[in-house]
């Protein structure tokens, strides 16, 4: 072989070899993302009752934590079914806590709360510091679903699908 043909030799399996490196390096990260979860941030909800619940305390539980506000469509159009859920589940272990936005007004979420009747803990992010804890939380709604470990196991951004959401709550609740 000439230089010139061993250059182009080189060359000819460098690009499929580096494309495969990088097709290899996205699918570890996806795998790795796919299948690790991230423990649930160490906070204390202060609900509208002025209890003190620590993510700590909600160890060896189904949590889901959901952000709201009492002006956000999406949240009053979805906390039906976000009740339902509940419902479905508290007496299988799931814990639920509803985290009001800093900028609810508080005699809104009270309000709200009451008359919807909510059987869920509800508290208010007053400083907004829960909100940063879970990620700098700023679009409503988002809920996380929490295993009994304390890892975050799914984040939804929006109104969640709720057959799959019950499927991975039951899934979670068996384990």
């Amino acid at each position: 072989m000439t230089a010139t043909t061993d250059s182009k030799f080189a060359r000819s399996w460098f690009k499929p070899a580096a494309i495969g490196a990088v097709v290899l390096a996205l699918a570890g990260i996806g795998y790795a993302s796919f299948n690790s979860s991230t423990p649930a941030p160490d906070v204390t909800f202060i609900s509208i009752a002025g209890d003190k619940i620590s993510t700590q305390s909600l160890r060896g539980k189904v949590v889901m934590v959901n952000f709201w506000a009492t002006s956000c469509v999406t949240c009053v159009k979805e906390m039906p079914q976000m009740v339902e859920t509940y419902n479905k589940y508290k007496a299988q272990g799931l814990e639920f806590v509803a985290v009001a936005m800093q900028y609810d007004p508080p005699n809104y979420v009270l309000n709200f709360t009451e008359t919807r009747q909510l059987p869920f803990t509800v508290a208010i992010d007053s400083a907004g510091d829960i909100a940063k804890q879970f990620g700098d939380v700023s679009l409503t709604p988002t809920t996380f679903l929490i295993d009994k470990n304390g890892r975050i196991i799914k984040r939804y951004v929006g109104e969640p699908e709720f057959p799959a959401l019950h499927k991975l709550i039951e899934k979670e609740l068996a384990s």
